[in-house]
């Protein structure tokens, strides 16, 4: 069950609003942690799998589960809701039945858990906003949050994969 990228374009494709104008929009994977919907941009996702076997590693962070082969490539895999202090299922529930998105965007090569079949998603520009200030002033280490995207009545978080994780972390990352 893999999904796979093959997206050479730009990140912003045509969206049709009222009266036949175009509007640039945003594709974005989307997916659960804790009880919210968080998205990262489709571009940086290569693939979608079912989570394999995870290979604990000592002295990494508790967020980072491990190591798992996919597709021939060893990939650190990370839980988000544990990075992001979200509330959490049952340690023995924990890693059953969930799926990993394969990032691949800049120095980051990782693995993302998700609790369910992550979805897609295009989202007018216009639909963004920013993050709010109050927030991003509060505490600088939120800057990982792009935007909140507004469909069909819900609040969708855009992570920027970028920043989530600390020059350090990615460092450590890149030695497993």
């Amino acid at each position: 069950m893999a999904h796979k990228n093959n997206s050479t374009g730009p990140s912003i494709s045509p969206a049709k609003i009222e009266e036949g104008i175009i509007e640039p929009s945003v594709h974005l994977i989307v997916f659960k942690l804790g009880n919210e919907d968080y998205a990262i941009r489709i571009e940086q996702v290569k693939e979608v799998n079912i989570t394999p076997e995870i290979i604990r590693m000592p002295q990494t962070a508790s967020f980072i589960k491990g190591v798992a082969n996919i597709r021939g490539d060893i990939i650190a895999i990370m839980d988000l809701e544990e990075r992001f202090d979200l509330p959490v299922r049952e340690a023995s529930d924990r890693l059953k039945n969930t799926y990993t998105l394969v990032i691949e965007s800049g120095d980051i090569n990782i693995g993302i858990l998700v609790k369910d079949v992550p979805q897609s998603l295009t989202v007018p520009v216009s639909k963004i906003d920013k993050t709010p200030g109050v927030i991003q002033s509060v505490n600088i280490s939120e800057s990982y949050i792009s935007g909140i995207a507004k469909y069909e009545g819900k609040l969708v978080i855009i992570l920027d994969i970028q920043k989530i994780l600390t020059f350090e972390q990615i460092e450590q990352l890149q030695v497993l």
